[in-house]
């Protein structure tokens, strides 16, 4: 893993697109080491324009703390409203956070000039260190905690970086005791055993559910692009892959969960 530390001017992006109902994005790093072979970022600038593969590099964003406080604090003199996507582009709980801990640090600053609401989404359970900095944003804070299948497997070819998908419904299982507002995201769905949505049911009372056309941003094209096709056998492809996949998962889904505690892609990540 390649890592190279970074001062931007700015550590808050105005937002547009699937998240234009947040007024900014927050990034604490560049790049993700758990390069997910269907990561729409794969297909982004970002993604396209360095040299070195996606999951191969990170960038850690110095001063971080610093900047939130001071650009939420120069966005509130103006009375503008801060709602803010964590993260867009890369995962906030990236491995080298246990060390550098520039999310914990944007966290701390947030809880000195809180934003009006702070959407925050992952798939490490590093973020239940952080539970004693959300509970004092957790009037206006959503967590959420991508687990796309229930089949460890799966993710390993999938995902294979990622971490393992016991650890994130163990950290889902702790934010909840703790009375912090979690959520799922069954994002993209990938294939998935009978017993998966009673075993989140048991977790949580929101879902949200996504898939590579709903949820990529270009209605699937840079999943085709990505050949994410070819990871599938000839029985997966029949059925989970397509552009009526959250239909299917929907259907499955709704066994164990009520109807308003299931969102479909862009529903589900807005804030409040």
């Amino acid at each position: 893993m390649n890592i190279d530390y970074k001062s931007p001017k700015k550590i808050l992006t105005p937002t547009s697109g699937f998240l234009y109902d947040y007024s900014h994005s927050l990034n604490p790093y560049t790049g993700c080491a758990f390069g997910c072979s269907y990561c729409y970022v794969r297909q982004s600038p970002v993604g396209l324009f360095r040299k070195q593969e996606w999951g191969t590099w990170v960038d850690v964003k110095q001063d971080a703390k610093e900047k939130i406080v001071k650009e939420i604090r120069n966005l509130k003199k103006r009375d503008k409203e801060v709602t803010i996507f964590m993260s867009s582009s890369t995962d906030p709980y990236q491995p080298i956070e246990y060390k550098e801990k520039i999310t914990r640090g944007l966290l701390e600053g947030m809880t000195e000039v809180p934003p009006d609401f702070l959407f925050v989404q992952t798939r490490s359970s590093l973020v239940t260190r952080d539970i004693d900095l959300f509970k004092q944003l957790k009037d206006r804070l959503r967590i959420s905690m991508t687990v796309e299948t229930d089949d460890d497997q799966i993710r390993k070819k999938f995902a294979p970086y990622a971490p393992p998908i016991q650890s994130r419904i163990k950290a889902v299982t702790k934010l909840r005791d703790n009375q912090l507002p979690v959520q799922i995201a069954v994002a993209p769905v990938l294939p998935f055993s009978k017993k998966f949505p009673e075993e989140l049911s048991k977790v949580v009372d929101r879902i949200v559910i996504d898939d590579f056309y709903t949820g990529d941003g270009s209605n699937g094209k840079r999943t085709e692009r990505l050949k994410i096709k070819k990871l599938y056998d000839d029985e997966e492809m029949d059925m989970w892959y397509g552009e009526d996949t959250h239909l299917l998962a929907l259907e499955q889904f709704k066994e164990h969960f009520t109807a308003d505690q299931i969102l479909v892609s862009q529903e589900g990540f807005k804030p409040y």
